[in-house]
């Protein structure tokens, strides 16, 4: 682990601390997320400090980390759940950047990776779409594009798209004549329309989540997105560090929660000694810690596996981090909202929220039990390949 990362990750913790902590309880967070405005305010405190998108290239104004850098970094991000906000690296942003400064065309990267990686814009990514429709399996992908000299026309349906509603750009997946196809699209493009932003449990992603329409939104050939029909092996580039992403901003939330927990457990009394030296909760927080370690080490293993592999590689190992590391997170989340009780289930602390979003966490990116399908298919594979 480089020294860099280890110095970034302390002033990124100091910024949280001095700049972004103080702003958790702003009436400017609702229910579809902290308002643009809040997200504005933030990042140019960020940019201030140099520590704006820092994933991305240093000619985008970031700090060209690699993954296991990244993964340090994130961490400590996530500490506050306004945190990855404030840095520009919450999805859907954060995984949009990194897909187009690997496949985009310059001209898409000076027309939105530059002014996405400076704040000045958002992006959604719509992939998922309703029930009959592309979810956890793309292959049901219902949305069409299909050609029409040099542009193309696309029509369909697209739910859960996190951040749609404020966004600039989009990048809109269809099916096409082979395979599927990724465009990089504005949302004011005739055609796109969002018919509605759903009320979910978490509120930390700006825009929330939304429903939108399709119809007959047409683009220009210029503006693919890497290489027609490549779609599904995008998505692979995209998803495979985006589960591992999720598992970094996530893990500093956790750590947030735990340390709350240990503070008012060794400050609260009950039955004429300190919370903590109860077993039922003492031993809570040290199960707190052996998931929090082993988190960390699976993060920090498929972090390596992605820097050694190049674009594309790593799914499986993301896939099975997105599983132990979500459902860990997950029990330390559980644990700290039951360690602190009623005002655990209060907006006192953070905890309360911290555990709504952590569980929403395990549904995102696909949830466990697709993942575990995937694996079980693969361990049938490799079975059979040595009979």
């Amino acid at each position: 682990m480089s020294d860099r990362a280890h110095d970034l990750a302390r002033r990124v913790d100091a910024f949280l601390r001095e700049h972004v902590i103080p702003f958790e309880q702003d009436p400017r967070i609702g229910k579809h997320g902290p308002s643009d405005d809040l997200r504005v305010e933030l990042q140019r405190k960020a940019a201030a400090q140099g520590l704006l998108a820092p994933h991305v290239g240093v000619e985008y104004g970031g700090h060209g980390l690699d993954h296991r850098e990244i993964a340090i970094v994130f961490r400590a991000a996530g500490y506050s759940l306004l945190g990855p906000i404030a840095l520009n690296l919450m999805a859907p942003d954060e995984g949009n950047m990194c897909l187009i400064e690997k496949i985009g065309s310059a001209a898409q990267k000076d027309e939105v990776l530059r002014p996405l990686a400076a704040g000045e814009i958002r992006t959604a990514f719509l992939m998922t779409e309703p029930d009959g429709g592309a979810g956890s399996d793309p292959s049901m992908m219902k949305t069409t594009a299909v050609q029409d000299g040099n542009h193309w026309v696309i029509n369909g349906a697209k739910t859960f798209i996190t951040g749609a509603e404020g966004a600039a750009h989009g990048i809109i997946m269809a099916r096409t004549d082979h395979g599927a196809t990724m465009f990089l699209a504005p949302m004011t493009a005739p055609g796109i329309s969002i018919t509605r932003v759903l009320d979910t449990i978490d509120r930390t992603m700006p825009g929330g989540h939304a429903m939108v329409k399709l119809d007959n939104v047409r683009v220009s050939a210029d503006q693919i997105l890497g290489e027609a029909n490549e779609g599904f092996k995008y998505a692979q580039v995209r998803l495979a560090p985006a589960r591992l992403t999720h598992c970094m901003r996530w893990w500093g939330a956790a750590r947030r929660a735990h340390d709350i927990a240990v503070a008012y457990a060794c400050r609260r009394h009950a039955f004429g000694k300190p919370l903590v030296d109860h077993e039922g909760v003492g031993f809570m927080l040290a199960d707190n810690e052996i998931d929090l370690k082993q988190a960390e080490l699976t993060i920090d293993w498929c972090a390596g596996v992605l820097d050694a592999g190049g674009h594309g590689s790593g799914t499986a190992e993301s896939s099975l981090a997105k599983v132990a590391v979500s459902e860990a997170l997950f029990r330390i989340a559980d644990r700290c909202v039951q360690v602190l009780g009623g005002t655990g289930v209060t907006d006192d602390t953070p905890v309360h929220q911290i555990f709504r979003d952590i569980r929403a966490f395990r549904v995102y990116d696909g949830p466990s039990e697709v993942h575990r399908w995937s694996m079980a298919k693969r361990i049938k594979r490799e079975f059979l390949a040595k009979s």
